[in-house]
């Protein structure tokens, strides 16, 4: 499968737009640049809004395939799209050995939406705006609501 339009919309609200490279606020030692796109060097790059676009879509893709390996079972473009969401996030791996993933696997779909809720801390501690963007992907998963937004 392939994300769609809204996911990168729904993305971009949350992740926000930084043109200039500076240092996750949630994940130490990591620095990104673009809407989330995590720098692999010691470049820190500025950017134009057109290559974060295209940064952003590119990871999307890659993130997406990754999804694609792990899930087992047929998916709604909507539940799709929260799994990229998610997993852009918090990272395919992370994604993959998940509880939520073996009850999505499992076709416990009712549970695995209820396991997006898990994924609100950074740094031990719950994160405010990992509570509000877990529950705006689990919207999208259950009901294919794009609408949630910081």
């Amino acid at each position: 499968m392939t994300f769609t339009e809204d996911l990168v919309e729904f993305v971009k609200r949350w992740e926000g737009l930084k043109l200039v490279a500076s240092p996750d606020p949630l994940v130490p030692g990591v620095w990104d640049v673009g809407y989330g796109h995590k720098l692999t060097s010691d470049e820190r790059p500025t950017i134009t809004r057109e290559q974060a676009d295209a940064m952003l879509r590119e990871d999307l893709r890659a993130v997406a395939a990754g999804v694609d390996e792990s899930v087992t079972v047929p998916l709604a473009q909507n539940e799709f799209d929260a799994l990229v969401s998610l997993a852009y996030n918090i990272g395919n791996g992370a994604l993959a050995r998940s509880t939520l993933m073996r009850r999505l696997n499992d076709s416990d779909f009712y549970s695995a939406c209820d396991e997006f809720l898990r994924w609100n801390r950074a740094g031990g501690r719950i994160v405010p705006g990992l509570v509000k963007r877990r529950y705006a992907e689990q919207a999208i998963f259950g009901e294919g609501d794009y609408s949630g937004g910081p």
